[in-house]
């Protein structure tokens, strides 16, 4: 059964960057609302009505996993540990955005599957890119090209595809029977313990736990024998899956996080209502203090213009009256308006500059990379904003 816990309101598609503010744009800018929802049989928590993959997943898809030098470094760690670990003779991803994670192994050994045209453009010129999204019948036309897959990685996709049926039964149907699915994932514990509520938006249609994963993919002949908690998007969970007969044994590893999960009420609706109540607080907070600083005539920005602070945004109701721009380094979000709020966006050259008192952290998950790069503004009194995991000025 399913129980409502959180409402974030009415909200835009979180990549939907807006070229014009024209009434005609305005009108024609699609809205849903976003409500999170619990099951008390699997413990997943998901995004009750679904947006059509269709609407987000197009030729304009903004982000470039790549532009990041921390994801940078993630992938090739992984990528690594993958390969010592498993050797796999085939490599897939599904999900492969511009082709970060593939990079890192033999052209020959991989095959990448990708929906968005403008991205599956930039890794064709590489290696073999299926421009589809991942369903049975993509699995099949692989699968007969290519036969069956040792290694399926698949980092923030999964979570992506409202169908987890189709999904798990297409992965099931191309894994080789000692092969390995491994997906990466914000974890929901994580979620629950910084209070980062921007972690639900459009894309991400669930929000995984070991609990939840380890109940989903029994009922597709498959089991989780392990996981692995790493840092990326303020903690996520790498979780490895393979065919139910494969010989690989559950890992201590596993059944430890699945313990400290049940410990923190992740099987437990009464957990979810206190988080929305800590949501409320939260929102009521950041308003606050920026109401506050703009009283005091500060010059506040937001510092990356992420699908994360799109929720945000809309939520708090977060507009130009608050943020004089939004400053991002991604190429095609420059010269355009953020979804919903239409907060234009700059590049960091021509907005991040001394006339600035404070930042807001939109990409707050890349705060030790951020405060590296922006040593000279903090120096000079420059501050940042935070609402993870609470509302916070970072002096």
């Amino acid at each position: 059964m399913k129980k409502n816990f959180l409402n974030l309101g009415k909200q835009p598609i979180a990549n939907s960057f807006l070229s014009s503010i024209s009434k005609k744009s305005l009108k024609n800018e699609y809205f849903y609302r976003l409500i999170i929802c619990f099951d008390t049989k699997n413990f997943l928590v998901s995004v009750k009505n679904p947006v059509n993959p269709k609407i987000q997943y197009t030729d304009k898809y903004a982000h470039r996993a790549s532009e990041s030098q921390t994801m940078r470094k993630a992938f090739k760690s992984a990528a690594k540990k993958l390969q010592k670990r498993f050797k796999p003779r085939k490599v897939m991803e599904i999900g492969s955005n511009d082709g970060v994670f593939l990079k890192n192994f033999p052209k020959k050994k991989v095959i990448a599957v990708e929906p968005c045209k403008n991205l599956a453009n930039l890794t064709k010129k590489k290696f073999k890119t299926y421009p589809n999204f991942w369903n049975k019948k993509l699995s099949n036309k692989i699968s007969k090209k290519h036969s069956k897959v040792d290694l399926i990685f698949s980092s923030n996709t999964i979570s992506h595809i409202p169908n987890l049926k189709e999904s798990f039964e297409a992965i099931n149907n191309i894994l080789s029977d000692r092969g390995v699915l491994v997906i990466e994932d914000p974890s929901l514990s994580s979620v629950i313990k910084i209070n980062s509520y921007d972690q639900f938006y459009d894309e991400h249609v669930y929000v995984f736990s070991a609990l939840s994963i380890s109940n989903i993919v029994k009922n597709y002949q498959l089991k989780l024998f392990d996981v692995e908690k790493i840092s990326n998007h303020g903690g996520s969970l790498r979780y490895f899956i393979t065919k139910k007969k494969n010989p690989f044994k559950i890992t201590s590893r596993l059944n430890k996080i699945i313990n400290e999960e049940k410990k923190q009420g992740l099987n437990n609706f009464a957990t979810f209502k206190k988080f929305a109540k800590k949501v409320e607080k939260s929102k009521q907070k950041l308003v606050a203090l920026l109401t506050k600083l703009k009283k005091k005539n500060k010059k506040i920005i937001s510092y990356g213009a992420t699908y994360k602070s799109t929720t945000v945004f809309n939520y708090c109701k977060i507009d130009n009256k608050f943020f004089h721009y939004v400053t991002d380094t991604t190429k095609n979000k420059q010269g355009k308006f953020t979804p919903g709020m239409h907060i234009p966006i700059l590049s960091p050259e021509k907005g991040f500059n001394e006339s600035v008192d404070y930042a807001y952290l939109g990409a707050w998950n890349f705060k030790k990379e951020i405060m590296n790069k922006e040593k000279d503004y903090l120096k000079r009194g420059g501050r940042f904003i935070t609402h993870v995991p609470q509302v916070r000025i970072i002096k």
